[in-house]
């Protein structure tokens, strides 16, 4: 397309109005280094009044356009005079920083802030994370308007249930995210910890001293309290953060990224340890990922397509998991109340989750006496059942279930919703080879009252977190003691699991001599 320059006299309606936006918005759809004075705009765009209009549209929702303008100082001499770069720089005129830019910018100054991080003081960082909670609750009305606002625009446009579940704020929510936070402050802090100290032969005492990681990036979808989780377990371990949200919660996320950000430069923390990407273009993902000497670990949370596109691209270390495909085995040995109690719990109590039950895995001798049961409880919450041929069977002649006959897609899928796949296995072989070739690596249960079967399913699982006798939605940092968690990864390097405060650090080996020479 053409390079334009377009000129609109001085002293007019919409320079006017378009210059003092300036000074409170970024501006969006600009070309990188774009002159802007009030009388006077060179462009590379598609029309100057299709970009102002963008422009304004954003402003009037209230959402936060993709440049920032930046005040210069006088300068004499001149520029490139190539469309889109300064020609002439006066007093007064303003150069826009591309998203490109303002990324690698924020980044700098985390790293920079991460250095400080390292060795910042615990009471500073619990006197941080005070602050966050307390500021929570005095803000959530300023939150849970702009949570609302995403809310309404995501409902619109057709988003599920169940994403929408995971973007919804309410003030409950908000306390239960400041006492997460609150847990947070209360733990340990793991930076400094000295380990595994001994002599050497020669007179060398050698150890390990825990350290932080450095920068951790992390990018995310629909789940505004993980801005919280991922800022206030970074800041209690001693790391700078990157945060980058997804288009759907960008509101709730920049009101909560604002809160952290003030509650912790308010403590004492260094400026630029928490940044936030306000830009939701998708492209900027592929940037941030190619920031490996600023990046030192990177946290993706979202759906299968995100984090495989993450761990395909990425230029550091990344830490992955979340999608959770989990099964509960009932054994013939099974307490059917209690077998009843957590299939309930691990399926219903909040279905939109990672950690919620997928695939009922029943053994045949105990199918016909317990299936009934579990069905009954499960339809009052309108539990959709996909069941097998033997399971349908059991259950055809109950009134009032939802019952399909299961497909083959129906194993090893994350139904993220009130629907679950009902399977009758021969024996606790075959439930162990069903978990094998259909688990994700997340969460797995067996309900037995045979020791010995617990103790295979233990051992022979291959799981982050596998439970004897309870309901998987235990698998989270806050219900484990870690306060809170980045994410749970279904990796085995470098952790597994929910991720906590001592999850986002290393060690450095200390020697101390004593004029120790090597021969």
């Amino acid at each position: 397309m053409a390079k334009q320059i377009i000129k609109i006299a001085p002293g007019g309606r919409i320079p006017h109005l378009f210059y003092r936006c300036c000074h409170l918005y970024q501006m969006t759809n600009q070309a990188p280094g774009a002159y802007l004075t009030t009388n006077r705009i060179v462009a590379k765009c598609h029309t100057f009044v299709n970009t102002l209009l963008a422009f304004w549209r954003r402003v009037k929702e209230g959402r936060s356009p993709s440049y920032k303008i930046i005040p210069l100082p006088l300068y004499k001499g001149k520029g490139t005079k190539g469309i889109g770069l300064p020609y002439k720089k006066q007093k007064g005129s303003f150069i826009m920083k591309s998203p490109i830019e303002e990324l690698e910018e924020k980044g700098r100054a985390a790293k920079a802030a991460s250095r400080r991080m390292a060795y910042l003081a615990t009471e500073v960082k619990n006197k941080a994370l005070g602050n966050i909670a307390d500021d929570l609750i005095a803000k959530k009305d300023e939150i849970l308007a702009a949570n609302q606002t995403d809310y309404k625009e995501a409902q619109a446009s057709g988003m599920s249930a169940a994403m929408l579940d995971r973007l919804m704020l309410s003030p409950s929510r908000l306390e239960y995210i400041a006492r997460d936070v609150l847990a947070v402050a209360a733990l340990p802090d793991p930076v400094g910890e000295v380990f595994d100290m001994r002599t050497l032969p020669n007179g060398l005492l050698i150890g390990k001293k825990r350290v932080p990681l450095g920068v951790i990036g992390t990018i995310y979808e629909s789940r505004p309290n993980v801005t919280v989780d991922i800022s206030t377990l970074c800041l209690k371990s001693g790391n700078a953060v990157i945060l980058r949200g997804g288009r759907e919660a960008i509101r709730s996320n920049s009101a909560l990224a604002k809160v952290v950000q003030q509650a912790a430069t308010k403590a004492g923390v260094p400026d630029g340890a928490v940044q936030f990407i306000e830009n939701t273009d998708r492209a900027l993902v592929n940037h941030i990922l190619k920031m490996g000497d600023i990046i030192d670990l990177i946290v993706p949370r979202g759906g299968a397509e995100l984090i495989k596109f993450v761990k395909e691209k990425a230029a550091m270390p990344v830490v992955a998991g979340g999608i959770g495909v989990c099964h509960t085995y009932v054994d013939g040995s099974a307490d059917l109340t209690k077998a009843v109690a957590i299939a309930l719990n691990a399926k219903v109590q909040r279905p939109t989750v990672c950690n919620a039950l997928d695939t009922l895995l029943v053994h045949a001798d105990i199918a016909e006496a317990y299936l009934p049961l579990v069905a009954a409880e499960w339809a009052k919450a309108r539990v959709e059942m996909h069941c097998d041929k033997p399971a349908l069977s059991i259950l055809k002649s109950t009134p009032s279930l939802k019952l399909v006959a299961a497909k083959d897609e129906d194993w090893g899928k994350e139904f993220l919703s009130l629907v679950a796949a009902i399977k009758v296995v021969a024996s606790l072989d075959e439930a162990l080879e069903h978990i094998e070739g259909y688990g994700s690596g997340h969460s797995e249960a067996i309900i037995t009252e045979d020791y010995s079967a617990a103790m295979r399913f233990l051992n022979e699982v291959d799981a982050a977190c596998v439970y004897v006798n309870a309901s998987t939605r235990f698998t989270d940092g806050g219900q484990f003691g870690l306060g809170a968690e980045v994410g749970i990864s279904t990796q085995k390097m470098h952790a597994r699991g929910p991720l906590g405060v001592k999850e986002l650090t290393s060690y450095k080996w200390i020697i101390f001599g004593s004029g120790q020479v090597r021969a």
